[in-house]
């Protein structure tokens, strides 16, 4: 069963790949359930540990405003969150890596499971996408509470 925003997150995403139509083709027929994406078109995307991420997700997440989507990989626990082209190239932080122009992200289709990247947050098709300054904050929040033992 699809989330209500299905059509307009594959709509949105679909949207940066060079052929829209191959796109949606891979996903509906590819063994894996994932489309290449180019990022740094309408997102880059700001990869975190798994631990540190999701524990910023939980932060983002208690903030009155929704975060933008997030990927969480497969086997390395990597998070990758959504947030505006160009983010990547100026991002400085320990442990945090950018996708940006030039980089293509594995992108499954939203709301379906696949046996690789998955969704934590899904993409609300309206273009949605994490605040960095806000993501900063929330990682920093993140790192101290891990560091003192919380959750």
């Amino acid at each position: 069963m699809a989330f209500p925003g299905t059509r307009t997150a594959v709509e949105w995403l679909a949207g940066v790949a060079p052929d829209p139509g191959a796109c949606r083709w891979a996903w509906e027929r590819s063994p894996l359930g994932v489309a290449l994406l180019p990022a740094g078109v309408r997102w880059d995307l700001l990869i975190t540990p798994g631990e540190l991420g999701r524990a910023a997700l939980g932060v983002l997440r208690r903030l009155p405003a929704p975060p933008g989507p997030v990927l969480a990989a497969g086997r390395s626990g990597r998070l990758g969150f959504f947030v505006p082209p160009g983010t990547a190239s100026g991002w400085l932080g320990t442990g945090v890596r950018g996708a940006g122009r030039g980089s293509w992200i594995a992108v499954p289709y939203p709301g379906r499971a696949t046996g690789g990247p998955h969704w934590l947050h899904l993409p609300d098709g309206l273009g949605t996408l994490t605040d960095p300054a806000l993501l900063e904050l929330a990682l920093h929040e993140a790192a101290a509470r891990t560091l003192a033992g919380e959750n």
